[in-house]
């Protein structure tokens, strides 16, 4: 009786280590594992060093215990990325894959340069590395990315502006490269820019200088 006893022990217990050894194994490679890999890619080149540090500071913790919400933290500081994904690469690797935000215009505020972001963000500039078209004016970011919706759905190559002017009124004037000068109204610009398309494409119509669309029903052009 007590060698069967003996014996149920010994089987029982050769189970227990049978299907605990996995989990065991498993838990001394992540222990071992101590600290993460980081895989980062760009879409577009840019400055990513600042990210990458603050990533470093997670890099002893466990991938498994490491929250998703604390990278995208570190991620949304940084107001040049537009999009951006992230997983987990176990057993010890994070990947981030990021995109940079379309720099669309320059504008100052208090003696300080900015780019606009097409992901609506104001970001300081360090180097002018690019020509891009100038705003002046206390400006609405929302209203700004508006206009240059209705730009581009217009065929009009919003590269071509040089300077944009914004009014308390709340409307654009927009000055182009080749120095034609078009002023437009607070409101109804998809109707405004249909009009100013079909004047430009006029061949009757060279070397004009200043279109004003402010007035209902009225078009004001001076050569």
């Amino acid at each position: 009786m007590q060698k069967q006893i003996s014996k149920k022990i010994f089987l029982y217990l050769f189970i227990f280590l049978f299907l605990g050894t996995p989990n065991n194994k498993m838990l001394l490679e992540l222990n071992i594992k101590d600290s993460n890999g980081f895989e980062i890619s760009s879409l577009s080149k840019f400055d990513d060093k600042e990210i990458v540090k603050e990533l470093s500071n997670h890099k002893h913790e466990n991938l498994f215990l490491l929250e998703k919400e604390k990278i995208k933290k570190i991620i949304k500081k940084n107001k040049i990325i537009e999009n951006y994904n992230i997983y987990k690469k176990y057993p010890s690797d994070l990947v981030v894959n990021f995109e940079k935000t379309e720099l669309l215009a320059l504008t100052q505020m208090d003696g300080v340069y900015f780019y606009i972001g097409s992901n609506g963000n104001l970001i300081e500039v360090k180097d002018f590395e690019i020509n891009l078209p100038m705003i002046f004016g206390n400006f609405d970011l929302v209203e700004f990315l508006k206009l240059k919706d209705l730009i581009d759905e217009s065929f009009f190559d919003f590269y071509d502006i040089k300077n944009l002017y914004y009014y308390k009124s709340k409307r654009w004037d927009i000055e182009t490269k080749n120095g034609l000068l078009v002023k437009l109204p607070a409101n109804d610009l998809s109707e405004s820019f249909r009009v100013f398309i079909k004047i430009i494409n006029d061949t009757k119509l060279k070397n004009i200088q200043m279109i004003d669309l402010r007035q209902n029903n009225q078009v004001i052009i001076n050569g």
